[in-house]
């Protein structure tokens, strides 16, 4: 296998990752500012399990979104903040309509007019009612949750490995958290308590990602650990010879959550899968490139400036120069430093050799000189 796909496949690449982490620190910035202004100016999306309050759903066939304001506002409901949405099920269009908590004669009164408006019957609207009290303690137990998983899994990484690669992985994981709500703010996209398990999910995922160049770059800084190689180097080669089984192990994941949004939710219309599904498409996305573009280079910011590897910081092998330093030839063969010897001294035996044979071949041995006798 040849070209670039080739290399990519037998860990012969060469990008410069260390060297081009400023990009990658800046795109993750500007992307973080931008999460941070849109959750303060506009907020989350928050579904009614979270806000409390009550929502109805109606099958829009003969209802539109004008005639359900006009329901609210004749049952006395603010339409300002109220919440009201197309959605599109396997059954057929239908309309979703939030607002906050109302008493339970509103709820009725609403249900009937609605069915009234639409020319169904009252079962056929569906209403659903949640306290405030009980969104609140959802998102305490899912911020519990999350701060227990940081701990025990910064724990385990300093154990396994060192503090400064646990502190790496968590930095990446806070980074996906942050982007996948910024994102979420930016769209306007609901957020449910569905929506909350697949971000917790996605932090196993984006872990998982982190931990295997980890292990890599662990590896190959004991092999180098006697040589003069700087850390920069280490984290190059080790993340060029595991991007191919991180970019297999991510389309290994996305594609069936891809199928699970298209397929499921917008083509079947399961629309309960919908907030999952792209909860989880958003977090892989973001944990496949936080791995390479932010957990590892800053693992390797924080490593450069040991004693050992800080004499060393500006230098950083590129192209072929990566591929000696990490004993790869361009046809994919590891050499190692005995056959590189045993490659340098042959031409000089065999040289000595050619003029030992070409001395012999061009001159003659003297003839040995006759004894004269004595008189």
């Amino acid at each position: 296998m040849s070209g670039g796909f080739g290399r990519l496949y037998r860990g012969e690449t060469t990008f410069n990752f260390v060297g081009r982490r400023r990009w990658g620190f800046g795109f993750s910035l500007a992307l973080l500012l931008i999460s941070l202004i849109s959750m303060y100016t506009r907020g989350l999306n928050l579904g009614i399990d979270f806000e409390g309050g009550v929502a109805w759903e109606v099958p829009s066939a003969n209802l539109t979104i004008d005639q359900a304001r006009s329901v609210l506002d004749d049952n006395g409901i603010e339409t300002a903040d109220a919440k009201i949405q197309t959605l599109n099920g396997n059954t057929g269009q239908s309309i979703r309509i939030q607002v906050g908590e109302q008493s339970s004669e509103v709820q009725a009164k609403v249900q009937t007019d609605l069915a009234t408006k639409a020319g169904v019957t009252t079962q056929d609207v569906s209403v659903a009612a949640v306290s405030s009290s009980w969104g609140r303690t959802i998102t305490e137990k899912a911020l519990r949750a999350l701060f227990i998983f940081f701990g025990v899994v910064s724990l385990y990484i300093a154990w396994r490995f060192e503090w400064k690669m646990a502190f790496s992985a968590i930095v990446a994981m806070a980074h996906d958290v942050l982007l996948s709500v910024g994102i979420y703010s930016l769209t306007g996209f609901s957020v449910t308590p569905a929506t909350v398990i697949a971000f917790l999910t996605i932090l196993g995922f984006s872990l998982y990602d982190t931990i295997v160049v980890f292990d890599k770059v662990h590896e190959n800084t004991k092999k180098y650990s006697s040589s003069r190689v700087s850390y920069g180097d280490i984290t190059n080669i080790s993340m060029n010879q595991v991007l191919m089984r991180s970019l297999n192990t991510s389309v290994a994941a996305i594609l069936p959550v891809l199928s699970l949004l298209v397929v499921g939710s917008w083509i079947l219309g399961v629309i309960a899968l919908e907030d999952f599904a792209l909860a989880l498409l958003v977090g892989m996305l973001l944990g496949a490139y936080s791995s390479i573009y932010i957990a590892t280079p800053l693992l390797a910011v924080l490593k450069q400036r040991e004693p050992k590897y800080r004499q060393l910081i500006s230098q950083l092998s590129l192209g072929p120069d990566m591929l000696r330093v990490a004993g790869i030839t361009p046809t994919g063969t590891a050499v190692s430093s005995t056959t590189q010897t045993q490659t340098s001294v042959a031409p000089t035996l065999d040289a000595t050799r050619e003029k030992t044979t070409v001395t012999s071949a061009l001159t003659h041995p003297p003839r040995p000189r006759k004894k004269r006798s004595r008189k």
